[in-house]
């Protein structure tokens, strides 16, 4: 092989080299200014959201038949009832779509009519102390069961979610991860506020 062809190769092969090396040098800093990590962040927060979303769809679902037991009970509160029908409906007549966790208007929203449910459904069940024939049946016991474990289960899930969306929100702010977040084009996030005084508490269950 003549010097002049091993010349040419090498001479072929030095940007590719180059690149290589230029991409070996770039690799730490993108790693370090946090490229990655906010999609690790990012995915945490989606898949905490959808634990929410569940949780609070269960007890949704619960609604209904709590109410149908209710309605048996002579004399029953008729405004506590339709409390409860009322925020119920509202509940399930909102959009919930992946937008809500990037939305703090949506959010809240969502918030506010979720906490209203649970004040109705509190409200239903100090009520339901003052009747001891609903209380006694098997139904109306059942169905509190399920209630007590969903509210204790959407307490968790709220909790995790706020850490994840802090979590998310600290890469996305914070520097040097926050280089990564732009370039990414991930901006901070809203997340669940207590407008009262222990609202992150399942309402107690009494029996």
């Amino acid at each position: 092989m003549s010097k002049m062809v091993v010349e040419r190769r090498a001479s072929s092969a030095y940007p590719n080299i180059v690149a290589v090396a230029a991409l070996l040098a770039v690799a730490p800093a993108v790693t370090g200014c946090g490229y990655n990590e906010v999609i690790d962040r990012d995915q945490g927060v989606k898949a905490n959201w959808s634990e929410v979303e569940n949780q609070y769809q269960r007890r949704a679902d619960l609604v209904p038949n709590l109410v149908n037991v209710v309605k048996g009970a002579s004399n029953f509160e008729k405004e506590t009832l339709t409390a409860v029908v009322e925020a119920r409906a509202k509940v399930g007549s909102m959009k919930v779509d992946s937008s809500v966790i990037d939305d703090p208007e949506k959010l809240k929203k969502f918030e506010q009519a979720q906490g209203e449910l649970s004040g109705a459904l509190s409200r239903l069940l100090v009520v339901s102390e003052q009747y001891p024939d609903l209380k006694s049946t098997a139904g109306f016991r059942d169905l509190q069961v399920q209630l007590e474990g969903t509210e204790n289960r959407i307490a968790v899930a709220r909790r995790r979610f706020i850490t994840a969306v802090a979590d998310y929100n600290a890469t996305v702010l914070k520097f040097p991860t926050s280089i990564g977040s732009k370039l990414r084009a991930m901006k901070e996030r809203p997340s669940f506020t207590a407008t009262t005084a222990g609202a992150d508490k399942a309402p107690e269950v009494k029996f």
